[in-house]
């Protein structure tokens, strides 16, 4: 079933019947007034100054935006962890095993023959690794009882567009050869981790290569331009975390010079492509709500089974933040509910 939902950035906005729209507790606004209050004028700084300015702000910065999202996004008792870093093709794999010591055994030795979640963490290519999003990958690993496998790709300034988008392909080639079969691979990630997935699945196309059984997606980046989020913001979106404009900017510090138009970047897929089954989730508030719609869209348009819904009164992923609001965990047992059903019915 391909549901469609609204924008709810307005409060009054009537929900879709078939979009779940979450409670919008008293602790979520609080959340998005502490974020609007630290992020929104962090970002906002980077728009005034030349790009070895913004350069300099975000590596200063970007160790401590690191460590907070760390914190607010705390790792569940039992959780255990294996980085790996090995060579495959031409380049390099790097990323971390997340699973629980019950399920999967403290070496995380069992449960290789299950689904695998291949996550892809949000970053705007800049900021954020496997660390950040440990607990949220460790929380989905939880209710699937799936082992996880978190990419750590190259960001930005320091490599530039489309090295992360390589590095998303060669993961998910290295996990195909470590014998584990793509129905058995579902895809997890949120904001410009969308964009590496949806430049995982064009590329998979081009080469004949086995798509994965299902696709979750919190928050998906769909334009890298950013332009659609900036006219989003000002026909008036007012998202308590991004900055549109400084957020435009800062992603510039990884695409550099890249053509918007160029297929690894607003990326079509063709006629005859094979799609997982995908959900989408995005916050109500968000100004990439509308890069939410747009990745929906484009999935229904290729033939895919894609479903969308829109959680009323959400910033951006607000799945990663359990312990700070109630309304991110009926987003995640929704979206833990729809792989294990997927790859159950694939």
């Amino acid at each position: 079933m391909n549901t469609v939902a609204p924008d709810l950035s307005d409060p009054a906005a009537p929900p879709h019947p078939d979009t779940h729209v979450g409670p919008g507790s008293r602790r979520s606004h609080a959340l998005n007034s502490y974020l609007s209050r630290v992020s929104r004028p962090l970002m906002a700084a980077t728009r005034y100054g030349p790009s070895p300015v913004a350069v300099r702000m975000l590596r200063a910065t970007r160790p401590g935006v690191n460590r907070s999202l760390a914190a607010m996004c705390p790792v569940p008792a039992g959780t255990a962890v294996l980085p790996i870093a090995t060579r495959h093709g031409d380049g390099q794999v790097r990323g971390e095993w997340v699973g629980t010591v019950d399920t999967h055994g403290p070496g995380l030795t069992r449960g290789r023959d299950r689904p695998i979640i291949y996550y892809l963490h949000g970053s705007g290519y800049v900021v954020c690794s496997p660390r950040t999003h440990r607990g949220l990958v460790a929380r989905l690993s939880r209710q699937t009882g799936f082992l996880a496998f978190s990419l750590d790709y190259r960001l930005g300034p320091e490599y530039r567009w489309p090295t992360g988008g390589d590095d998303t392909i060669r993961g998910y080639h290295w996990l195909l050869d470590q014998g584990i079969d793509a129905d058995r691979i579902v895809v997890a990630g949120d904001s410009a981790g969308g964009h590496l997935a949806l430049d995982l699945l064009a590329d998979n196309h081009r080469t004949g290569t086995p798509q994965p059984s299902a696709m979750v997606l919190f928050s998906p980046l769909y334009d890298p331009s950013f332009a659609t989020a900036v006219a989003h913001e000002r026909a008036g979106a007012r998202d308590p975390i991004i900055d549109a404009v400084a957020a435009q900017k800062i992603l510039r510090l990884y695409t550099g010079d890249a053509d918007p138009d160029h297929p690894r970047m607003r990326i079509p897929l063709d006629d005859g492509i094979t799609l997982p089954r995908t959900l989408i989730q995005y916050g109500g508030l968000e100004v990439m709500g509308q890069d939410a719609r747009d990745y929906h869209q484009a999935l229904v348009r290729a033939g895919g089974d894609a479903q969308i819904e829109a959680w009323r009164g959400q910033g951006h992923v607000f799945q990663m933040f359990g312990r700070l609001t109630p309304d991110a965990r009926p987003a995640v047992r929704r979206a833990t509910a729809f792989l294990t059903e997927s790859v159950t019915a694939h």
